[in-house]
């Protein structure tokens, strides 16, 4: 058999099976913890951006349900900047883990249910909310920059009381 035939054979049976990790359970684990839950870039870069068109916010505010990542209390706005596998978003960022699939999927289920329960009790308190996907910041369909950032203040100006962001399609 030729060798080039012999590889593409090869790489055709790995695509159907499921490759083991190439680190340890303990390892993984330890990498899995070590993900931000805030602070993270696309979080920055939607900070960074609205700092600079001059607009003043608080961070993670313990007091609201869901503790929003950007809050703008006068203005009675806030933001959710949310990455696309913790929250179950429809792109391509997202892919359900082959690993533990049981686990996987009520972990990032009961994120949805939270984030829906979190947004509705927003909305009934009088609050202005704005979700930000991931993909609308990196990625195949990430917008031009500053997109998101001209966005959410336009957004903000507008007194809409609801907007997503989401990657272009």
């Amino acid at each position: 058999m030729r060798p080039q035939r012999h590889l593409r054979l090869q790489c055709q049976k790995r695509r159907h099976t499921q490759l083991p990790d190439v680190v340890s359970p303990a390892v993984r684990s330890r990498m899995m913890s070590g993900i931000r839950g805030k602070d993270t870039k696309p979080e920055l870069t939607m900070r960074t951006g609205l700092h600079a068109l001059g607009y003043r916010y608080r961070l993670h505010d313990r007091a609201l349900p869901g503790k929003p990542d950007i809050v703008f209390q006068g203005r009675k706005a806030l933001i959710f900047v949310h990455g696309c596998f913790w929250h179950h978003h429809d792109c391509h960022l997202f892919k359900w883990p082959k690993s533990r699939p049981d686990f996987w999927r009520e972990k990032i289920t009961a994120n949805q249910v939270n984030d829906e329960k979190h947004i509705a009790s927003l909305r009934e308190a009088g609050w202005r909310v704005l979700v930000v996907w991931e993909c609308a910041l990196k990625g195949k369909t990430r917008l031009p920059v500053g997109d998101p950032v001209i966005q959410a203040s336009n957004w903000l100006e507008s007194g809409s009381v609801f907007l997503e962001i989401r990657g272009a399609d």
